[in-house]
């Protein structure tokens, strides 16, 4: 049936696939080839579509107005759809998948640790971590970037956040967290209730998976706790916060592992990803990564980076931006409409489930030229400042925007600024590269690369390379 001619049928409905064709494709229990198959639904039917999933209807809302709806403008209307109550298998009532008046409150104990002067305190954890990961790499020889990303970003979480170190769990961390993202998918199934209590493969596999990210995370609170100190991080923060706002009481020990979990997890998991992604379109555009690292050298010559580095260093934050553009780690999000609402000019009905998905919008040619190509150039554009706000959303929006956005994008830059000190990376002969869409946009393959010592340059460099 054409658009016009589903428009016709139902003027407050999108246009949409059939329900059994989107039936079939959702019915293999994965997410592989989600994201392709969301960029044909835009091509075809448009920025806003709808289908029939058994009795539900889903929306996917690729149009920055219609997400703006959903995610600022009618956000009272919507809560976390069906994915986020999954995720809670996993991270508990924390941040990410509490609702209200529960998320208000545990948002308001949490915030402190990511105001602006105390992340600013984390650059040299960042950067002392960076330095440490760099200094077991060797010119020449083949380096898995996924797991070196992986262990840094674990370990700037444990020692930034929770005053700790991860160095003998870290491979405990990463294998377990990729089984459950790996499994998270078939949790979605309309059967998942009913496999959560049956003694299968796969739900024993991801509770073994969860015990041992528990037993890391009770680990961090058990020590703390005898302790008895206040080392001013988030950990502190979470054992010792009162809700002044609110009845005055402090977090229970299951809500601090939830809260812990959710930052610890969630945050080094897509921080992690970013920067994977970020050295890989940097091994296959060298002019790109010619400018960063003058830029590098130009500002920071001999020395490591601040905190106040990160303002003079505007070419590596648009490289992260621009990496996050093409392959952002949240690569969709969802709401389920608590009552019937308006968005995008059509009519949701309530219990209706809308999917906003950051990999699509961010390709949409109205906003971006050539918008399968790493240029971060782009960013310095007017073009760029003027498209509409939710034309670029790697970090979400609205009352439920990261809490942990400043501190991602200082840790990007001070990593890809403290790697670009020392090395350039060359994507291995032989090496797959493609995606894999989990709970997170992971590369499907391991991302093998070869690390190569380089000679700063003179001073100077970074503006004939900006002017080349």
């Amino acid at each position: 049936m054409s658009t016009q001619a589903l428009r016709r049928a139902d003027p407050r409905l999108p246009p949409g696939p059939s329900g059994f064709e989107a039936a079939r494709f959702f019915a293999r229990g994965t997410f592989e080839g989600t994201p392709a198959f969301l960029l044909d639904l835009r091509a075809r039917f448009g920025p806003v579509t709808q289908f029939r999933l058994l009795a539900n209807r889903i929306w996917i809302a690729n149009d920055p107005d219609a997400i703006r709806d959903v995610l600022v403008t009618k956000n009272r209307a919507f809560v976390k759809s069906r994915g986020a109550v999954r995720l809670k298998r996993l991270l508990g009532e924390g941040l990410l998948t509490s609702e209200e008046p529960l998320h208000l409150r545990q948002r308001r104990l949490i915030q402190p640790a990511f105001h602006r002067e105390r992340i600013d305190r984390y650059a040299a954890d960042m950067r002392d971590a960076a330095a440490s990961e760099l200094a077991t790499w060797v010119d020449g020889r083949q380096l898995d970037v996924g797991n070196a990303m992986t262990r840094l970003t674990l370990a700037i979480a444990a020692r930034t956040l929770f005053g700790a170190s991860v160095t003998d769990d870290a491979e405990d961390v990463r294998a377990s967290l990729t089984t459950t993202m790996e499994l998270f998918p078939r949790f979605l199934s309309p059967l998942s209730e009913l496999l959560d209590r049956l003694p299968v493969a796969s739900t024993r596999r991801f509770a073994a998976a969860r015990a041992r990210l528990d037993a890391v995370i009770y680990r961090m609170i058990a020590r703390r706790r005898a302790s008895g100190a206040d080392a001013g991080d988030l950990l502190s923060m979470l054992l010792l916060a009162r809700d002044a706002e609110g009845d005055g009481t402090g977090m229970s020990d299951e809500a601090v592992r939830d809260e812990a979990m959710t930052i610890f997890l969630a945050g080094h998991e897509t921080t992690a990803n970013a920067l994977i992604w970020t050295l890989y379109l940097l091994s296959q555009n060298a002019a790109a990564a010619a400018r960063l690292a003058a830029e590098v050298d130009d500002q920071l010559g001999d020395r490591a980076a601040t905190a106040a580095d990160v303002a003079r260093l505007p070419f590596t934050r648009t490289v992260l931006a621009e990496s996050m553009r093409i392959f952002p780690p949240a690569w969709i999000t969802g709401r389920r409409a608590t009552q019937d609402v308006e968005v995008g000019g059509y009519r949701m009905r309530r219990n209706e489930v809308v999917l906003m998905a950051p990999y699509v919008v961010h390709r949409d040619p109205r906003y971006y030229d050539e918008p399968e190509a790493f240029r971060p150039e782009r960013w310095e554009t007017q073009a760029a400042h003027d498209a509409p706000k939710f034309a670029y959303f790697p970090f979400g929006g609205g009352p439920r925007l990261c809490i942990g956005e400043q501190f991602a994008w200082m840790e990007g830059v001070v990593v890809l600024a403290t790697i670009a000190r020392r090395w350039r990376l060359e994507l291995a002969p032989g090496t797959r590269v493609d995606i894999q869409p989990l709970v997170t946009l992971r590369p499907k393959y391991p991302m093998v690369m070869i690390p190569r010592a380089r000679d700063r340059a003179p001073a100077g460099t970074f503006a004939a390379a900006a002017g080349s």
